[in-house]
């Protein structure tokens, strides 16, 4: 099939078994592979052939598995990383240099802040953190001569705002820079945000495309649709000769379709060899197969769950952005009108003690760091995953101190609203 609908695409997309070959996604556990001759394999190095010789740089089964992650983005070329923060590092460290600057949405994961505020910073490149809600104007003011990118959640965790991605995607090529869309969160089973002008994407696929908490990793996926050769001095490492390739230039080599991720491969792989193992690449194909299916029922457990807490009398605030009456419904209809995700935040009366004493009480859910898998689990943000955040810093990042983070899972939705009341009822 040509175009197939997604939920054929999580399936089969991304791999064609031959006759008699193996129908499931082969795992070719192997460091290296075997040429005949030196030649053969001197082309593989010069990039001036196909094929695999060190999977730290590219194995036939993690290639399969981003073919299809690429397919279902709607992208032209995905790789995979090692972890959800090797791809958000590798998607912006591809086109941004020590000196220059990117525009980032305050409201992120407490880990991607903290890569790019204190590891990128030290590495010279600066980041503007601005109000996702903030007007067109406010969002211009943010840019300077400097800045080569903008970045964004589409659902960010955990504060659940939804981004605004055409204003962002508008104010980014009116400066003609990229956007990069973190949609972890969402998946493209429920936003596709190429559709609304977003230029690469990241995912940590250890949550939902994964699902089942096996195995760690990322991915990057390129629309191919960002003209890099319109601003040849702001992306000189996509636009002009590379000395350590002998000098290819990659947009040259490999068009707008594959500059950007055989760059971020050939370069950032190889130098820094975050890659996801096969076998792990095996456990996610496994999970993206039944993506459709998590997300539906995730998504619709999770509303179950938001309009209980809605109306629950110890319960000072619910933020889902699939809850009518939401601040972010009107959005997140537009963007995700089958669907949103499966976290639920919130805050209980009483503030930080009494949301520990609520999580303490539950008995299905589970205290974890893990969020977006099978299984129902909790966290508290502001003294786990944004502990290292300033007051000041949580409040941009929508995490305020009585924030619970309730990831819904696909159990029977009745055990989990009754863990949820019996633990409210000894708060």
């Amino acid at each position: 099939m040509s175009d197939p609908r997604i939920r054929t695409a999580c399936i089969h997309a991304g791999y064609t078994p031959g006759n008699g070959e193996p129908r499931n996604i082969p795992i070719i556990q192997s460091t290296t592979f075997r040429y005949a001759t030196g030649e053969q394999m001197g082309a593989l190095f010069d990039l001036e052939a196909n094929g695999y010789f060190y999977t730290r740089l590219q194995n036939p089964t993690n290639d399969h598995v981003a073919a299809k992650i690429c397919a279902l983005e709607g992208g032209t070329a995905a790789m995979l990383t090692a972890s959800g923060q090797a791809a958000s590092f590798y998607a912006v460290f591809n086109i941004v240099s020590c000196g220059e600057h990117v525009v980032c949405s305050a409201s992120i994961y407490g880990g991607t802040y903290n890569l790019f505020a204190v590891t990128m910073k030290r590495m010279g490149i600066d980041f503007t953190f601005v109000d996702p809600d903030c007007t067109e104007e406010e969002l211009n003011a943010a840019f300077r001569p400097e800045t080569r990118a903008v970045f964004g959640e589409t659902i960010a965790n955990p504060a659940l705002t939804v981004l605004d991605i055409e204003k962002f995607a508008k104010a980014a090529h009116a400066h003609g820079v990229p956007l990069i869309v973190d949609n972890t969160f969402a998946t493209p089973v429920n936003c596709r945000p190429f559709a609304w002008g977003a230029d690469i994407v990241t995912h940590s696929t250890t949550k939902y495309m994964d699902g089942h908490a096996n195995a760690v990793g990322g991915a990057i996926v390129d629309s191919g649709a960002f003209d890099w050769t319109k601003y040849p001095d702001r992306f000189p490492g996509l636009c002009t000769p590379d000395e350590s390739y002998h000098g290819i230039t990659y947009t040259q080599r490999f068009g707008l379709a594959g500059a950007y991720i055989t760059k971020a491969t050939v370069q950032l792989m190889r130098d820094l060899g975050a890659i996801p193992s096969p076998q792990n690449c095996y456990y996610l194909n496994i999970g993206l197969e039944t993506l459709p299916l998590r997300m539906a029922k995730h998504c619709e457990n999770a509303l179950a769950v938001a309009e209980c807490l809605k109306h629950h009398p110890k319960v000072a605030w619910v933020s889902y952005p699939g809850l009518p009456g939401d601040r972010y419904y009107a959005l997140a209809q537009k963007y995700m009108p089958h669907g949103t995700c499966g976290v639920v935040s919130f805050g209980v009366e009483g503030g930080r003690s009494a949301a520990s004493r609520f999580m303490a009480a539950l008995k299905l859910a589970s205290i974890a760091t893990h969020v977006a898998d099978a299984k129902t689990c909790v966290l508290h943000p502001a003294s786990t995953t944004h502990r290292q955040m300033t007051d000041a810093e949580l409040a941009a990042a929508g995490v305020s101190p009585d924030l619970v983070r309730l990831s819904v899972g696909i159990e029977d939705v009745r055990d989990i609203l009754d863990d949820v009341e019996q633990a409210l009822a000894g708060v």
